[in-house]
């Protein structure tokens, strides 16, 4: 009875850590918009520096059903030791503000639910943009506006290729990128397991990415990962930019 026991623990504990990767390919399944593969330029690219004025405007929509959420704007409102980024939709008003320090690495991000100010800034994009570059990053963040308590953040970054895409705003050469989050700790103790994904298509000609798509899942106890409970899975795609 005790050797059965320790079988059905160990095949428990299998299926735990094989369920991600399978829910990473599940989610990657969903069509990605139409792109065309480039090849790496010979130097890296610069990407735009920051100015007071610059702004971004995109479509955010549910991937799922292609639902449009919202239209977002987000603006630089200051420039300097930080770059704060303004932001708001059109039908949920005022958002949390995007803070980075210095230009790439972010110290706020509003972009997960509920948003986060890190311990130490983490790269908003590859550090280095050329395919196959990766890096792994281990820090902390509270929860804006509750700095009494701090989580674990982990986050792996991965160059993917170079693409040609065209969205609203027109056609962009990008780099392609993913980050994972995997088994991060969410400030909401009933998750007993967290795990985030997205791809985005980078572009250094405005300093911001063109389409992003990210999604996340989480467990409460007594559930495993084929039946994982969803976060929002939202695909931003740029409309406008200046």
């Amino acid at each position: 009875m005790a050797t059965q026991r320790l079988q059905i623990n160990l095949t428990r504990r299998f299926l735990l850590l094989l369920s991600p990767l399978l829910l990473v390919a599940c989610i990657a399944s969903q069509p990605y918009p139409v792109s065309t593969p480039l090849p790496q330029p010979i130097s890296p690219p610069q990407v735009r520096a920051p100015q007071v004025g610059q702004q971004w405007v995109y479509n955010v929509r549910n991937v799922f059903n292609q639902e449009l959420v919202d239209i977002v704007t987000e603006r630089v409102v200051s420039v300097g030791p930080q770059i704060r980024i303004e932001r708001s939709g059109l039908k949920a008003g005022p958002l949390p503000d995007e803070i980075q320090e210095p230009w790439g690495y972010v110290l706020q991000d509003p972009h997960w639910n509920p948003p986060q100010r890190f311990v130490q800034p983490i790269p908003l994009w590859p550090e280095q943009l050329v395919p196959s570059w990766s890096g792994f990053y281990r820090t902390r963040y509270q929860v804006v506006g509750y700095p009494d308590s701090s989580y674990y953040w982990g986050l792996n970054v991965t160059a993917l290729q170079w693409e040609g895409v065209t969205v609203p705003a027109g056609q962009f050469s990008t780099l392609k990128y993913q980050n994972e989050a995997p088994y991060f700790t969410s400030n909401d103790f009933s998750r007993v397991a967290n795990m985030r994904n997205e791809v985005a298509w980078f572009s250094p000609e405005i300093g911001r990415w063109v389409i992003r798509r990210s999604s996340g899942r989480y467990l409460w106890a007594g559930i495993y990962w084929n039946d994982a409970l969803w976060e929002d899975y939202l695909e931003w795609e740029l409309v406008s930019w200046k």
